[in-house]
């Protein structure tokens, strides 16, 4: 058996672990119970990035929302990380950029919010963007199985935001 002392402070850690574990961080948010993300701020470090980079809310482009489906139709999208692409200029972010994020699909539609981007000839930076578009075209297609989304276009307008709502 381990002395108390080891086994007190292998619990405090594992304790400090788990609650690191737990913690908000960008994507980690909570759920309603439709399935969508609950609200989360923009971290402080990517309101400064855009302002930097010169971004305003609502600046927008469009991407591919999956790099490995890109022009597919129909387009097969699964809950957690998503690896997207600038088809066009956001800002000084070049096409060609990579947008990571996180995907929900619990919802009717699906919620992408987008917490870095990774010019092609740059570092990742952070910011706060979403996937946006109208006509209701983030609308999971009927048959898409829980944990998934199957959408009928690869494309999305995409947006730069100071808060997730």
């Amino acid at each position: 058996m381990a002395p108390p002392l080891v086994t007190r402070s292998c619990s405090l850690l594992l304790l400090g672990l788990l609650i690191g574990c737990a913690t908000a961080g960008p994507g980690r948010v909570g759920v309603r119970s439709d399935g969508t993300p609950e609200p989360e701020d923009c971290p402080e470090e990517a309101l400064k990035a855009m302002r930097l980079l010169g971004l305003q809310v609502s600046d927008g482009s469009t991407l591919e929302l999956d790099v490995n489906q890109a022009d597919t139709h129909p387009v097969y999208l699964r809950e957690g990380p998503i690896e997207s692409e600038l088809n066009h200029s956001l800002g000084p972010l070049d096409p060609g950029t990579l947008m990571y994020g996180r995907i929900w699909t619990g919802g009717q539609q699906v919620v992408i919010r987008y917490y870095e981007a990774k010019p092609p000839d740059r570092e990742r930076l952070p910011l706060c963007a979403v996937a946006r578009t109208a006509k209701g075209q983030l609308r999971k297609l009927p048959g898409s199985k829980p944990g998934t989304a199957t959408l009928e276009f690869s494309g999305s307008g995409v947006y730069i935001v100071d808060g997730f709502r």
